[in-house]
């Protein structure tokens, strides 16, 4: 008996609609739910007390004072979390796998902002006011802040039993650089850095953590992008099996990558409960997240470019080194998921990379939005705008030059990935077309004359999605990860309504929306039957070790997950009406929210009257056929580990953007105003417009930030000189330009609807920017060498060049 398949090429009525997202009706409404909502019996609040120094040896704590204050129910010292927990595993290779890592200080500080203790007592102001009164006596250590002379002239270790700074190092062979260099007419020399920023969310880091001492149960709500995938982390510290901790998320105000490594936090508060025996509410400030959260990596790259003399770029010889902090408590950022793009967009045949992260006495670096991707991203994007300088040729050309076409796709890169499908050539010659690009440039050579110094800058970056973990076991063969797979469970209730509950955890990707708009298209229902569970519960959802929000990944894995979920339960809903109609199951289809058949339409029955004998009447339904509609369904992408070439497909879909910035600059302030600013996004099949553009904007704002504000600035003794909005430049909506955005709708024949990720495309923003920038510098003959422009550095480049006093 054959099966009807819903066809997505028929006329859709949710799949690629705009509709108002349902997360915003509450939100504006104020009805979200956060973990500061929550309030339980007995609820006591906490406070950390941080280090003050950068490095130091602890030599003594004294907690009397504090415990004396009214109010102040028990401090967790560090002598209590050595006792009562396991170290934090570092995602790395011996010898820096051995470092005793624990969410406070045991011994030395680290890093300014370094957890020492937790004060809980019965009201936030009393914790804090605590907190003022434990005294600390530190001896003074050399403070590591430069990553280049941490790992070859350190002034200090910041973990002497590794016997370096060295958290990480990896090389990477694909093609034959040497050969490349050979046959190259020019060598061009690039020196790259990128510098610290990372993420601003609404809503800070947040656990409230409640341990019943009667039932060894530990229950948590906490804001952790992926609290499944974090379960061997909290497993491993807590000392409790799976069964015996629930972790809760419900609405989470923005992740970008920064609250994945906020499971230390939540180690930590999930100590005081236990020793209190009281739940125990923490609520970050934001200059605790600014101090003490998570940054993303900051880099140094040394490259090599082999090139010919039109404009081909043969090839990549790259030493970089990564600044991740004082823990490695995600995998080191750029060693191993740069892998995803190592070409980029373009034809680069020949690429070899040596690799270090190394230890230094920051706060520890974690994802950021592009994660590591960005960083490569943004070099290869440089290197283009370089190459096109260094040649005396137009930046866009080399681009065409070198770009891979859609002929070639899926194109496999040297390393074994293959890029789904695209069009980067048609996508950069549509951002032309909007900036009118060959007019623009001859006005632009008189503009320059006149003493107006316009800057164009145009950059291509991929957004892989869905990856592959395997890619982790290229730096730690031992890591038990690989591929990547999603859970969804799916019931149509007696009532006739569909209730979902998914593995992966939104902070404001809308999952609730576009996962109804799926479920409302297979069974054709309006989406207001659909229910989608805010948020995860690992008590009630079904996940994988994968599951989570990270990685531009829904649309792959949540949408598959769903997806499959819908397929398994509309065939056991055709099955049992084709009992029930005595209808073959060949000629029915659901339509209107009942099931009908197509040759006779006297034969229908509703998917409420269905859905009622499914769960009450079992002597009515097929034989072999289990009561009740509900179905679990696990996606796996397909994907598999690395071989001992480190090659293998790392992604499964690959979205990108361009970017065209025109832009003027100011060199008597240093200043650069955004004056036009075009984007062209391929996200594959669009399953809601309205959000897609959201993410779009978001990226766009995200990397215009980082190109032109928000830096993580430390000084020569480990202090950060931006920890608040006074210091690091978040920018408002009205220090933005508007976005004209164009959409490629290129599906990929890879992910179940063809859906590819968006939303961290952050890195063409921030690159686009700074060519921008350094075009408008080239009458000047002067380059940044940085990934951010403050108006400070533009102002020392120009004056330096022009002999101006600084």
């Amino acid at each position: 008996m054959s099966e009807t398949v819903v066809s997505l090429e028929r006329e859709k009525r949710f799949i690629g609609s705009p509709l108002k997202t349902k997360e915003a009706l509450r939100h504006v409404r104020g009805m979200g739910k956060f973990v500061d909502d929550i309030k339980l019996p007995g609820m006591l609040h906490a406070a950390i007390a941080r280090s003050q120094l950068a490095h130091a040896k602890i030599k003594r704590i004294d907690f009397s004072k504090a415990r004396a204050l009214p109010g102040v129910v028990d401090i967790l010292t560090p002598e209590d979390v050595v006792r009562m927990s396991d170290p934090l595993p570092q995602m790395t290779v011996p010898p820096a796998s051995n470092v005793r890592d624990y969410p406070v200080a045991v011994g030395k500080v680290r890093y300014v902002g370094e957890p020492i203790a937790v004060v809980a007592a019965e009201t936030r102001a009393i914790a804090e006011d605590a907190v003022e009164l434990i005294e600390v006596e530190y001896e003074p250590l050399p403070a590591v802040v430069d990553a280049e002379k941490a790992l070859t002239d350190p002034p200090a270790l910041v973990h002497e039993e590794v016997g370096s700074n060295i958290m990480a190092h990896v090389q990477y062979s694909y093609g034959n650089i040497d050969k490349a260099m050979k046959e190259a007419d020019r060598i061009i020399k690039v020196r790259l850095h990128f510098h610290r920023f990372s993420s601003t969310p609404l809503e800070p880091n947040a656990v409230l953590a409640s341990y019943d001492r009667s039932e060894n149960m530990l229950t948590v709500w906490c804001n952790n992008q992926e609290p499944s995938f974090m379960l061997p982390q909290f497993n491993s510290a807590l000392r409790l099996p799976y069964n015996r901790m629930r972790f809760i998320t419900q609405d989470i105000g923005g992740g970008f990558g920064c609250k994945i490594t906020n499971y230390v936090y939540v180690i930590l508060i999930s100590l005081a409960s236990m020793k209190v025996g009281r739940p125990v509410k923490w609520v970050e400030t934001r200059t605790e997240h600014m101090l003490a959260s998570s940054h993303g990596a900051e880099r140094i790259f040394n490259v090599e470019v082999p090139v010919k003399n039109d404009g081909t770029v043969l090839g990549l010889k790259i030493l970089s080194i990564d600044d991740d902090g004082a823990f490695a408590r995600h995998e080191p950022a750029g060693l191993t998921v740069w892998a995803q793009v190592v070409p980029g967009a373009y034809r680069i045949k020949h690429v070899y990379s040596d690799m270090y992260a190394v230890f230094t006495n920051k706060c520890p670096a974690g994802p950021n939005r592009g994660f590591a991707r960005a960083p490569h991203s943004f070099m290869i994007e440089r290197v283009m705008d370089i190459v096109a300088r260094e040649l005396n040729l137009d930046p866009a050309y080399v681009r065409m030059k070198n770009y891979i076409t859609r002929e070639e796709m899926p194109y496999t890169t040297p390393n074994g990935c293959v890029y789904d499908d695209g069009d980067y050539p048609k996508s950069l010659s549509i951002v032309l077309d909007a900036l009118n690009y060959t007019e623009l440039r001859k006005k632009q050579r008189e503009l320059w004359k006149e003493g107006r110094y316009i800057g164009i800058g145009i950059a291509t970056t991929l957004d892989s999605g869905a990856p592959n973990f395997g890619q982790v076991k290229m730096l730690n063969p031992r890591l038990p990860l690989v591929g990547n797979a999603e859970a969804c469970m799916l019931q149509l209730t007696p009532d006739g309504r569909f209730v979902v509950r998914l593995g992966t955890v939104p902070q404001g990707q809308s999952h609730e929306t576009v996962t109804s708009q799926i479920i409302a298209e297979i069974f054709d229902v309006p989406v207001e039957l659909v229910d989608v569970a805010t948020g995860f519960d690992t008590m009630t959802h079904p996940y994988t070790m994968h599951s989570g929000t990270y990685g531009s990944r829904y649309a792959a894995m949540g949408v598959g997950a769903a997806y499959g979920a819908a397929q398994k339960l509309r065939a056991k809903v055709l099955r049992i009406a084709s009992h029930i109609l005595n209808e073959d199951q060949s000629f029915l289809a659901l339509s209107n929210g009942s099931v009908v058949s197509t040759r006779d339409s006297s034969k229908s029955i509703s998917l409420k009257r269905l859905s009622r004998i499914a769960y009450g009447m079992p002597s009515m339904l097929p034989r072999d056929t289990e009561p009740g509609l509900i179905v679990v369904n696990f996606y796996y992408n397909g994907l598999v580990e690395p071989d001992e070439r480190k090659i293998a497909n790392l992604a499964l879909t690959y979205s990108y953007q361009t970017h065209g910035v025109v832009g003027e600059l100011d060199p008597e302030t240093g200043k650069f105003k955004i004056t036009k600013y075009v984007i062209v996004d391929d996200a594959g099949r669009i399953i809601n417009p309205l959000v897609v553009d959201g993410q779009v904007h978001g990226a766009a704002a995200h990397g215009i930030a980082a190109a032109l504000f928000e830096e993580f600035r430390y000084d020569e003794n480990g202090q950060l000189l931006s920890s608040t909005f006074v210091d690091y430049l978040s920018p408002h909506s009205v220090d933005l330009p508007d976005l004209e955005v164009h959409h490629l709708e290129i599906p990929s024949p890879f992910s179940p609807l063809g859906a590819k990720g968006v939303g961290e495309g952050g890195g063409t923003a921030h690159v686009a920017v700074i060519n921008a920038i350094n075009d408008a510098l080239s009458p000047f003959g002067v380059m940044l060498e940085k990934s951010i422009a403050t108006p400070e550095e533009i102002f020392r480049l120009v004056a330096k060049k022009s002999g101006l006093p600084l």
